[in-house]
């Protein structure tokens, strides 16, 4: 029986249109001024991030899931439940939804749909993102989007750093320059998209639009689903739940000090977005610092994070 410990993993960078350098306030190595995504925790054809310690060195998170199942706590499913993200939206991304599961696995080859969520890192001053449409009918919808009233059909909202925003299927969303974000998401890569400010990429064409898709796609009216974080302060800890709902549950720790917390999940994923400090597993430590992701496995019952540290914590 292999002594359980914490598994750190090794992300996956991906190269935007939109992307900046943020990424490397993470310490992290970036393969070009213009990476847009980390993939911390994948385990999808399109990235794998990388198990980068002990017995497991090497493996991807996708290896994992198929032969060691029972670091999961033996859950069921073909694909690894979860994708999480720090996305650097140096440019305005493109305004885009995604489809739920329904919809996704009839058009799309049997893939997962996309319900996600945004801890926003940091962000410029007067900040908005997009979420949601103004249309009230799908026919109102699908006229405002076949004359190009994007100013009408698209709702925007404030946000400033430490905020949190749910962005279920079905929903239209875009982040807009100059925002930093970790995104936590069904581990799905399917995205259509309705509107790119008619931008050409670096060969001069504009990037391919899913109107029809994205139509069918959209949920109208639009219903604000956003979830009231509930703050619990303990000694040396605040504890922040972000959101619970039916694919993953989102907290934030603030720590200054030492505290044991208990791990009585399948698994938990760990991404530190500030500070540094110890983890203690078993009796194992870890010196642990922003831009660390790790995940405490089935078997790991109980942990000690000491230090002044900043984590958003997901699992299902």
């Amino acid at each position: 029986m292999i002594d359980i410990g914490a598994i750190f993993f090794e992300p996956v960078f991906k190269e935007k249109i939109w992307g900046g350098d943020s990424l490397r306030n993470f310490g992290y190595n970036l393969p070009s001024d213009k990476t847009g995504e980390c993939w911390a925790f994948a385990a999808h054809h399109n990235g794998q991030s990388i198990v980068k310690n002990e017995e497991y060195k090497g493996k991807t998170l996708g290896d994992l899931w198929k032969n060691n199942r029972e670091l999961f706590g033996n859950i069921k499913g073909d694909k690894f439940p979860l994708l999480v993200k720090i996305i650097d939206a140096k440019e305005d991304l493109s305004v885009q939804v995604h489809p739920d599961d329904e919809y996704a696995f009839k058009n799309e080859n049997g893939e997962s749909g996309k319900t996600e969520c945004w801890y926003i890192i940091d962000c410029k001053e007067n900040s908005q993102l997009i979420l949601g449409v103004n249309a009230q009918s799908r026919t109102e919808l699908e006229e405002m989007i076949d004359n190009s009233r994007w100013n009408e059909l698209l709702r925007t909202i404030p946000i400033k750093k430490g905020d949190f925003v749910f962005v279920p299927s079905g929903t239209v969303h875009a982040l807009k320059g100059g925002t930093l974000v970790l995104e936590i998401q069904q581990n799905s890569d399917i995205t259509y998209r309705l509107y790119d400010y008619d931008r050409r990429d670096s060969k001069g064409n504009l990037r391919e639009l899913h109107i029809e898709k994205s139509k069918a796609a959209i949920e109208v009216p639009y219903v604000d689903k956003q979830f009231k974080p509930v703050v619990n302060k303990f000694k040396n800890i605040i504890e922040t739940k972000l959101v619970k709902c039916d694919y993953f549950t989102v907290y934030k720790f603030d720590i200054k000090g030492k505290v044991r917390l208990k791990q009585d999940h399948p698994f938990m994923l760990f991404s530190i977005i500030d500070g540094e400090g110890n983890l203690t597993v078993n009796e194992k430590i870890y010196k642990i610092k922003k831009g660390d992701h790790f995940m405490l496995p089935k078997g790991v019952t109980s942990y000690i994070l000491e230090g002044k540290i900043s984590l958003i914590v997901s699992y299902i």
